[in-house]
């Protein structure tokens, strides 16, 4: 790892967009038939390992991993943006987002298997 990326949560934070960069991420991650983007060229250099590029023209290819941001975001004072509240230990901040992955999943088999009762992510802590 150089000084473009860091570690965080045990994901790779990108610094910098460039070619290599790039590339670097897309070797190490999980291999897939489809990726999609936004139209940044680079992505249309890179190698995808039998995969396909596509440039996402709505949001309908990238919806779901934003709504996931968004309840992170909601759910997590520490992960609002611009909030005094925040982790000053990295360990708190990983324990705090398992609890709520945990809360979060148990809720939606609860919704799935109950869809006319209200399910509050609160209740499953």
């Amino acid at each position: 790892m150089d000084r473009s990326t860091r570690c965080f949560l045990g994901f790779r934070v990108v610094e910098e967009r460039s070619q290599a960069v790039l590339q670097d991420l897309v070797d190490e991650a999980v291999k897939a038939k489809q990726y999609y983007s936004d139209a940044f060229d680079a992505y249309a250099r890179l190698y995808y390992h039998g995969g396909r590029c596509a440039v996402s023209e709505s949001k309908t290819d990238t919806y779901s991993v934003e709504g996931g941001n968004a309840d992170l975001r909601h759910y997590l004072a520490r992960l609002v943006r611009r909030s005094r509240c925040f982790s000053r230990c990295i360990e708190a901040l990983r324990w705090a987002i398992q609890l709520f992955i945990y809360c979060f999943n148990r809720r939606q088999l609860r919704k799935q298997a109950y869809p006319n009762y209200p399910a509050h992510v609160f209740q499953f802590i």
